[in-house]
């Protein structure tokens, strides 16, 4: 990956949209170049996908929690069976394995405090494995999806 290709994805993470003709313009390529560059990248797994940033509160999703966990065990099945379950629910929109004490980060939206509360009660408390919960709410997002920094 050279210069060209880092500034085709750092454009891309700002303006997914941009027509080839507007992006090899702004890298200072020819149409051509530059989509062959954009293919490449995306044939590399360097570019996994492009989507529509929508405001989840469009949504009615206006209450966040983050959610640490804590299993009881941590062998490989438990592992997976926690993480299999944990990621097939649609409210979970972010799922992170992390090292140390606690276990898991979930990244959770639901509509309200009540929402959310029913979804720990009924759902999360019967995932595999899990010894606690943690809930912290979100007050407020300053950053969110904050493009990769140029390396």
């Amino acid at each position: 990956m050279d210069r060209l290709d880092r500034k085709i994805l750092a454009e891309l993470q700002v303006h997914g949209r941009i027509s080839m003709t507007d992006l090899a313009a702004r890298i200072g390529l020819t149409v051509a170049p530059t989509h062959r560059r954009v293919r490449d990248l995306e044939a590399s797994g360097a570019i996994v996908g492009y989507r529509a940033v929508v405001d989840p509160t469009a949504l009615g999703l206006g209450f966040e929690a983050l959610v640490f966990v804590t299993m009881k065990q941590s062998d490989h099945a438990s592992l997976l069976g926690f993480e299999e379950a944990a990621a097939a629910m649609p409210n979970v929109l972010q799922l992170q394995r992390l090292f140390g004490d606690p276990d898991y980060l979930l990244r959770i939206r639901t509509v309200d405090l009540d929402a959310y509360t029913r979804l720990q009660d009924d759902v999360l408390s019967t995932l595999p494995g899990v010894q606690r919960f943690t809930s912290t709410l979100v007050m407020k997002n300053v950053v969110v999806d904050r493009p990769y920094p140029a390396p």
